[in-house]
């Protein structure tokens, strides 16, 4: 009997080996709708329920751009005299230009954001000989970032650290209104000049193609109008980007 009962013993605990091993082996019932259940270590895997698997990772540097990006800001013109009252004209005789007149030492800034010109800190003006290249005296020329170049000259003088290929802010200060060059017989006033950009020393042009009186009208404003299409049709009837000088040659 002894044996007899040992035998069974035996089998009651293989039995139990064999039932132990089916439980722990991954079956059971299957989870609803039939589907094959997430083996166990899917829960260290698998992206959290609130995530977009659509959605591009921040590993993705072509993805970053297209989120960030955002449509051109307008230009951001500023009236070129700040900080004190300037009047001018609607016309300038003999080529397209303001005579803007303010008080002496008055701010003359950039009328936009872009890259200083040309700069020209020594008056050599002489009426006697009243060569068309001295006759703006102290100047400063910005190329902006409109592609447009703006001038302003009879300065008193120019603002320190200002010098050809910096790059400015719109509404920085270039300088200061004077009666340098021609306008030493006349009240203070600052010369203003719109034109395409050309070749260093190209004065006759620099000094004013288009004229200037209605967007300093729109700037003075607040409003944004920009100057660059009539500059371009300028150029055009000009025929080509150094025209032959018309007056005070």
């Amino acid at each position: 009997m002894n044996r007899r009962n040992g035998l069974v013993a035996s089998l009651v605990w293989v039995l139990l080996a064999v039932l132990g091993a089916g439980a722990c082996s991954g079956g059971g019932d299957p989870p609803a709708g039939g589907g094959q259940a997430a083996p166990a270590s899917s829960a260290t895997t698998t992206a959290p329920a609130t995530s977009d698997p659509a959605a591009p990772t921040t590993a993705d540097p072509a993805a970053r751009t297209t989120t960030t990006a955002r449509p051109a800001a307008p230009a951001g013109y500023r009236f070129p005299v700040a900080g004190c009252r300037a009047r001018y004209g609607r016309s300038h005789h003999d080529y397209p230009a303001a005579d803007m007149f303010a008080n002496r030492g008055c701010a003359f800034v950039a009328p936009i954001a872009g890259r200083v010109d040309e700069v020209t800190r020594t008056d050599t003006w002489s009426p006697a000989s009243n060569r068309g290249a001295d006759r703006g005296g102290r100047s400063v020329s910005l190329v902006g970032v409109d592609g447009v170049r703006y001038y302003g000259s009879h300065l008193e003088a120019v603002a320190p650290g200002i010098v050809p290929g910096l790059r400015v802010r719109a509404g920085q200060p270039l300088g200061r209104v004077g009666n340098s060059g021609s306008a030493r017989v006349t009240a203070p006033h600052l010369h203003f000049g719109i034109s395409w950009p050309t070749r260093p020393g190209i004065w006759w042009v620099r000094r004013g193609m288009v004229p200037p009186a209605g967007y300093l009208d729109a700037w003075r404003a607040g409003d944004d109008l920009s100057p660059a299409g009539a500059v371009r049709a300028a150029r055009a009837e000009a025929g080509r980007e150094v025209p032959a000088c018309q007056a005070y040659c």
